[in-house]
């Protein structure tokens, strides 16, 4: 069974920075490489929302318009880890992030096609 386990949230005011990680193990006799990586984020009362997602090589990347030239994914295939960077945070990026893997073996946005997910860290962004 997959497990993956978000670290870096906390509390932050508008302006700053955090980097979130994403350790992956317990891969079902499968490489962290075979794997799409997504962070999600939700917030109070929304939808969870799809905000970056890597392909398995990494030379494929997607960002919701929300946090393009902010936000920064990278994976590190050898480390089992993929990685979050956010960058000049808003009150509005306030929110549980989640990271997220699938078997696919193309980049997918569609959250119900992400077949693991780890338990969450929050990010809060005080103005």
């Amino acid at each position: 069974q997959v497990q993956l386990v978000e670290s870096g949230g906390g509390l932050v005011q508008a302006g700053g920075s955090l980097r979130l990680s994403c350790a992956a193990s317990g891969l079902s006799g499968r490489t962290f490489s075979s794997y799409v990586m997504g962070w999600f984020r939700q917030a109070p009362g929304k939808e969870r929302e799809l905000v970056a997602a890597i392909s398995r090589s990494g030379d494929s990347i997607y960002y919701a318009d929300s946090v393009k030239g902010r936000f920064t994914i990278s994976r590190d295939n050898a480390k089992n880890t993929v990685y979050l960077q956010i960058n000049s945070l808003k009150p509005e990026d306030t929110a549980v992030y989640y990271c997220a893997a699938t078997r696919s073996m193309v980049l997918i946005t569609l959250i119900n096609l992400y077949d693991y997910w780890g338990q969450g860290t929050q990010v809060t962004v005080s103005s």
